[in-house]
């Protein structure tokens, strides 16, 4: 059992929970175990049907009636058992590669299957304990299944044509129509007309798509395969096929297994089998593991060629079309440089100076075309078309941006309105790069932190410091107004629909910078905590506090002269077995004083997968609603839509500016992390895009650029800001600089502290009240958290340094 020392195979566990947790209480969730060690006589259980309430994916609002199919493991269901019938399904569930987990008193049944947490419940508890019970069974057979027979398990239940047939599968292109041609308007140049004739002729893309569609089966069936390899490793013990000189009956020693995991050892002593019979299996196991590692090579080497196969297609390809263009530019130039020789040579004009005068002209054009909003948005009459189907959007709207024109922060430069929030206390270039990379956490059983906490609330979980990234979250709300320059846009545009699809922009950028950040998370701040920022290239300050501790509720507040920014945000951090949801509770608020709009709006569920095993992926899901609260003239709704990691969704954002009537005036699409277009294909254009990452963001916890200046903190700010600011915070501070060690005891002596200091103010009956921020009721009487317009009146008169009854929390 010498593997089960690494903590990579350690932190697989989670996998197939195969170790026997002791049972909870029944307000509780409860984790179903599964196949365990020399369990191999599982019998094929009967096939069990009936309704069970599903609660909606995404926005996670109500639950719905489906009918629910229990065969071999696999959970099937529809809206009927005349549509399970007919083949209509909306889902199937793998139960045996499923995180189980009950609640007896609520009677829920989570599954967490990585890429969808499906959320059950029975009204009956006769019908509840019939469902779990056969659940239990079902699961065990078919991780049983997995285990003997790998690849024939996998190929029944996701056979290859499976990817070919999902409703996200890639994009083909349309077979050449023999009508095609003469449909094709007169006035099609000779260029254009080569390009379509490559189009339509063109065998070769239709062969390249055949090949990526067998890529992205095979690439299924190695998802699938590979979560077959980890349960044999796990369920199993597949010995260390590295060190063949250690005895199998040896690795499966009770002692060896006690000094590894003496919990472990307990729990399972009942179910270990003689030495001759474990001796026996671990032969037969060991052979199957190295089966199923060849077959998942195999694979994979078909992968690598088909995708090898379709890129030099492609680039056949375009060096066609290349050439075609080519051609058509040359005899354009051609007529073009004739008639200019001829009109030069009348008005005495040199060839090479009516160029340079050309070149300059068209550039300075370009520029503005792409920051005017009249040439970013589309206008109403253009926009009402319905959308198109067409996925292949990306490459046809791509090239209506500028390379050079990546993020339009690069380009903006403004000063402070009021100039008494500078003062002398900025130099003009900040850091590039952090002290330190993150650290290595392969070393971390979260397991052992996580494994007592399914359905839970993570906040009041103290992690461990290595888990960290050395921001807040008071500092990650500041980071979504890295694209603060779409609202000083909007705060120069007219037309309230255009005003409204700049706002949406913003709100997608926010989540822009989490798309390489899922392998960390933000410190959780102090009771008391703050945070300011000032950026005068951004034309903003920021300040934020934490304000309540439970539950844990975070404020800000954001001032420029274009707009005024606040929220209010309560985070439901909730661990589900394979994967964590982060559930926001609050509203964003913002208001543009030149137009007297109020705009407000809700966030999305964040969700974290693999947390503990393979690659961690971010996404985020459900609906945003923007209202302009003292406007009805429109509305925008955006929908990030719920995909897989495989999927060609996956990241989308979908949405629509409409009036007051219904009628859509904008159409929005693109990806979080991407960009937001507005129009329909070819034709929409950009209104947002992120800029680049530094160099070696991965190494230094995918931060941005925006994102690494975030915590520094310059000598001139030391003596202006108060004691609380985040920046001050030790543990924080150690991590950033790469002191492990230092950032784990300070870590926790803060946190002593912090428990210490809420004991004696219940002790001695002393609310905390937030030093920047008070209650308010809005108008839908809703209590929320604005400012009181205290800290930058304090900050200049008498001055944080100055004041003895700022609390230190560290």
């Amino acid at each position: 059992m010498s593997h089960l020392h690494d903590p990579a195979v350690r932190g697989l566990a989670l996998t197939q929970l195969w170790i026997f947790l002791p049972l909870q209480e029944a307000d509780s969730w409860e984790i179903i175990e599964g196949l365990k060690i020399g369990q191999s006589n599982v019998q094929r259980p009967d096939k069990h049907e009936g309704f069970m309430l599903k609660k909606r994916k995404w926005p996670l609002k109500g639950w719905h009636k489906r009918f629910f199919v229990l065969d071999n493991g696999i959970l099937k269901y529809s809206k009927s058992p005349l549509d399970i019938q007919k083949g209509k399904l909306h889902g199937s569930i793998d139960v045996g590669l499923s995180v189980m987990s009950i609640k007896k008193r609520a009677r829920r049944i989570d599954l967490d299957t990585e890429e969808h947490i499906y959320h059950l419940k029975v009204k009956s508890q006769d019908i509840f304990d019939a469902w779990v019970s056969k659940l239990r069974h079902h699961r065990l057979y078919r991780q049983n299944e997995i285990v003997r027979s790998p690849r024939e398990a996998t190929m029944r239940v996701f056979p290859p044509s499976a990817a070919l047939e999902s409703p996200h599968s890639s994009w083909k292109p349309a077979a050449p129509s023999s009508s095609s041609s003469s449909s094709l308007p007169a006035s099609y140049s000779n260029g254009q007309s080569k390009v379509v004739a490559w189009l339509q002729e063109s065998e070769e893309m239709d062969k390249c798509a055949e090949e990526l569609a067998r890529c992205q089966s095979n690439l299924t069936e190695l998802s699938r395969l590979l979560q077959s390899l980890e349960i044999l490793q796990r369920t199993q013990s597949a010995p260390n096929f590295t060190d063949m000189q250690v005895p199998l009956s040896a690795s499966m020693s009770p002692v060896r297994l006690h000094s590894s995991n003496p919990n472990l050892c307990a729990e399972l002593g009942d179910f270990q089998p003689p030495v001759s019979s474990r001796l026996t299996d671990s032969v037969e196991y060991a052979s199957d593991y190295i089966k199923l590692q060849e077959e998942f090579c195999t694979i994979a080497q078909k992968v690598h060629s088909l995708l090898k196969s379709a890129f030099n297609t492609v680039a056949i390809e375009k060096e066609k079309i290349k050439q075609i263009l080519s051609e058509q530019e040359q005899s354009e130039q051609s007529v073009q440089i004739n008639s200019l020789r001829k009109s030069l040579s009348v008005m005495g004009i040199p060839l090479t100076q009516q160029a340079s005068n050309e070149s300059r002209l068209s550039m300075s054009e370009s520029v503005s075309e792409f920051f005017d909003a009249q040439e970013v948005l589309l206008s109403a009459s253009s926009s009402e078309n319905e959308g198109s189907d067409d996925e292949s959007y990306v490459s046809d709207v791509s090239d209506n941006i500028s390379e050079d024109n990546a993020s339009v922060t690069d380009n903006v430069s403004r000063q402070m309105a009021n100039g008494d929030f500078a003062g002398s206390a900025f130099r003009n270039g900040r850091r590039t790069f952090l002290p330190a990379p993150c650290p290595d956490t392969s070393n971390i059983n979260l397991w052992n932190i996580l494994r007592n906490n399914i359905g839970k609330d993570l906040s009041k979980v103290s992690m461990p410091v290595e888990l960290n990234e050395p921001l807040n979250t008071l500092q990650r709300m500041c980071e979504e107004l890295e694209y603060s320059e779409l609202l000083d846009k909007a705060a120069e545009t007219e037309d309230p629909f255009e005003r409204m699809v700049l706002v949406a922009a913003f709100a997608v950028s926010g989540y822009s910078s989490t798309y390489y950040r899922a392998g960390s998370k933000p410190f959780n701040p102090l009771l008391g905590e703050t945070y300011e920022c000032i950026r005068e290239d951004k034309g903003f300050c920021f300040f934020s506090e934490q304000v309540s501790h439970h539950p844990p509720i975070s404020a800000c507040h954001c001032e420029s002269k274009n707009f005024t920014f606040w929220q209010d945000v309560r985070w439901k951090n909730k661990f589900w077995g394979k994967s964590m949801e982060i559930l926001p509770i609050g509203s964003v608020n913002l208001t543009i004083p030149r137009f007297g709009d109020h705009y407000e709006w809700n966030k999305v569920t964040t969700c974290v997968h693999n947390i503990l095993s393979g690659r961690r992926w971010i996404e985020h899901y459900g609906e945003i609603t923007i209202r302009n609260l003292k406007s009805s003239v429109c509305l925008c709704k955006l929908t990030f839509v719920k995909g897989n990691y495989w999927s060609s969704n996956v990241n989308e954002v979908q949405g629509f500016v409409m009036d007051q009537e219904g009628k859509v005036v904008h159409r929005l699409f693109g990806k979080w992390h991407e960009g937001l277009y507005c129009g329909v294909p070819p034709s929409a254009k950009c209104v947002w895009r992120p800029g680049s990452m530094p160099t070696d963001y991965e190494l230094y916890y995918g931060f941005t650029r925006f994102a690494i200046e975030l915590n520094e903190l310059c000598p001139e700010l030391k003596d202006v800001l108060p004691r609380t600011d985040a920046r001050f915070r030790p543990d924080q501070r150690h991590l950033e600089e790469g002191n492990l060690e230092m950032a784990s005891s300070e870590k926790q002596r803060i946190e002593d502290a912090q428990r210490a200091r809420r004991k004696w103010n219940e002790e001695n009956n002393i609310k905390h009240e937030p030093r920047f921020f008070k209650k308010a009721v809005d108008a839908n009487h809703r209590e929320r958290w604005v400012s009181n317009n205290m800290y930058w009146e304090l900050r200049k008169n008498p001055g944080f340094i100055n004041m003895e009854e700022m609390v230190s929390l560290w």
